[in-house]
């Protein structure tokens, strides 16, 4: 199959990880959400090969990573190369955290994408230069 539809919730419920890989038929990277209860201590950790990017989807996450400390909210994004130490605790006393986890090793494959509709290249072209509802 091409695609995949899915929700966090559809993932599991409660705290700790939600596999989103294999249920989404994900091949190309790693992927998964982390359900944080209010107040957690998250694991100082790091990989051997895989990068990772933190997507704070809801709450309020604590990032430690070398010698710097930043509270991230929901949009908050933070990258960390495979080998460098981190830990993402939930920064609240009273939310959950939900982080979406992103992985991936050898790097970026170049810009490969392709319009289908031949009407949507000059589109593309003007997307972000103008609002797109003006369209």
């Amino acid at each position: 199959m091409g695609h995949s539809f899915g929700s966090i919730d559809e993932l599991g419920d409660g705290y700790g990880f939600r596999k989103v890989r294999a249920p989404m038929g994900v091949t190309a990277f790693g992927a998964n959400v982390i359900v944080y209860p209010p107040g957690f201590r998250g694991f100082h950790h790091y990989h051997d090969n895989q990068d990772e990017l933190y997507f704070v989807h809801s709450g309020s996450a604590r990032i430690e990573v070398e010698d710097e400390e930043r509270i991230l909210g929901p949009g908050g994004l933070v990258h960390v190369e495979s080998t460098t130490p981190r830990r993402l605790s939930n920064a609240s006393e009273t939310d959950d955290l939900v982080l979406l986890v992103v992985g991936g090793k050898d790097g970026y494959v170049e810009r490969d994408g392709h319009m289908v509709d031949e009407a949507d290249i000059e589109r593309r072209a003007a997307f972000g230069r103008a609002d797109p509802r003006d369209e």
